[in-house]
């Protein structure tokens, strides 16, 4: 195998990596800074909220652990607001999974920053970038660096100027982040059958939306997909 096609590691790759990830800073900014000032409207300090941004790194996580945010903690409350942050955060296993050959022979200490970056926004960068025949994982982290950064620089805009903008739907700025996966997910296109388990955890996920309370639609839909596609191989 030529050495361009094995994994390796370059800065090259990190620079690319980082110009990629500039389709998904809108998305990014908005989702952070809504979270900053629902955070500052909370009643979070500045720490908490950056500290929530930087080590949980999870949008849809850090909104719902904000429901259920306590001023005063007990066990209970501890063990809920963790038990619900693992099963919304549960679909990134199986993102991470699917690195596993990109990332087999890489040292333990990157393997683990980039998965500790991983985002729904970064795997689709990086997906592409390896279908199209490309291995440095350099890609992946300069990608998974620069918008954890944008991450927190949201966070702390939103903290404390985000009530400017108290509601961004009326600007459409929720579409924002759907219409770039959605433009990310093109390129993956197969044809109809390898689309199907895409199909079918779309599908289990609303109904489990539609006839369960909580966050298990996310894991319903991740482990439906996966038992479809196997099915289908």
């Amino acid at each position: 195998m030529s050495p361009a096609f094995r994994p390796h590691f370059s800065i090259a790759g990190l620079r690319h990596g980082a110009r990629a990830a500039l389709p998904a800073f809108p998305g990014f900014i908005m989702f952070a800074v809504a979270f900053g000032t629902a955070a500052s409207q909370k009643g979070l300090s500045l720490g908490e909220t950056l500290g929530l941004s930087a080590f949980v790194y999870a949008g849809a996580s850090q909104m719902v652990g904000l429901e259920i945010w306590q001023q005063v903690w007990t066990p209970s409350t501890i063990l809920t607001i963790v038990t619900v942050t693992a099963v919304v955060n549960a679909r990134l296993m199986l993102l991470g999974a699917t690195l596993q050959p990109w990332l087999k022979d890489e040292p333990l200490a990157r393997t683990a920053l980039n998965l500790f970056l991983l985002t729904e926004a970064g795997w689709l960068v990086g997906t592409r970038y390896y279908n199209e025949g490309g291995r440095d994982v350099g890609v992946l982290l300069g990608c998974g660096v620069v918008l954890w950064l944008v991450w927190l620089a949201g966070t702390l805009m939103g903290f404390f100027a985000g009530a400017l903008v108290p509601e961004p739907r009326r600007f459409g700025l929720d579409l924002v982040m759907p219409i770039f996966f959605a433009v990310m997910l093109v390129p993956l296109w197969k044809g109809a059958k390898p689309a199907l388990p895409w199909l079918v955890a779309g599908l289990i996920s609303l109904v489990v939306h539609a006839l369960v309370p909580g966050y298990l639609f996310i894991i319903a839909g991740a482990l439906a997909g996966v038992a479809a596609g196997m099915l289908i191989e």
